[in-house]
């Protein structure tokens, strides 16, 4: 499979976000570059699951703050990934070569959820906080107060 490429199909229209997701593409690219490299690839798998889980608290609290009304489904969502990428983990550090596997559950699942999940909240973050991330940055008080809960 080839490295994934950022296109406007991906944008959920809010910068900041978008630059997140990004970086978690950027990820799932290492790892395709480093499938049979384990050292890189634990380096990459526990990156990966840091990033993502600050990725989605600050999702989170974007989407509470904007009375998003389908926020608890979306924590739902993001917990089970996060369980799944954890059983991936311990499957990793069991010694199990889940390289391959890993990517291809971290490609579908970053476009399908981008796609479908994120793109319904966009609208909402969009009314209550602009597109642009200055936007955003003006208001951090506000998500670092949430974020800090």
């Amino acid at each position: 499979m080839a490295h994934l490429e950022w296109s406007d199909s991906l944008s959920v229209g809010v910068k900041v976000i978008d630059k997140q997701h990004q970086r978690i593409l950027d990820y799932v690219n290492k790892l395709h570059d480093h499938l049979r490299d384990r050292r890189v690839l634990a380096e990459v798998l526990e990156d990966t699951i840091e990033y993502t889980e600050s990725h989605f608290a600050f999702e989170e609290a974007m989407m509470e703050e904007a009375d998003y009304p389908y926020l608890r489904a979306h924590k739902r969502i993001h917990d089970l990934f996060i369980r799944r990428v954890a059983r991936y983990k311990e499957r990793f550090l069991a010694g199990e070569d889940v390289a391959e596997e890993l990517h291809d559950t971290l490609v579908r699942w970053l476009i399908t959820h981008i796609k479908s999940e994120d793109a319904n909240y966009g609208p909402s973050l969009i009314q209550k906080f602009g597109k642009e991330e200055a936007e955003l940055q003006r208001k951090r008080g506000i998500i670092a107060r949430i974020l800090g809960r």
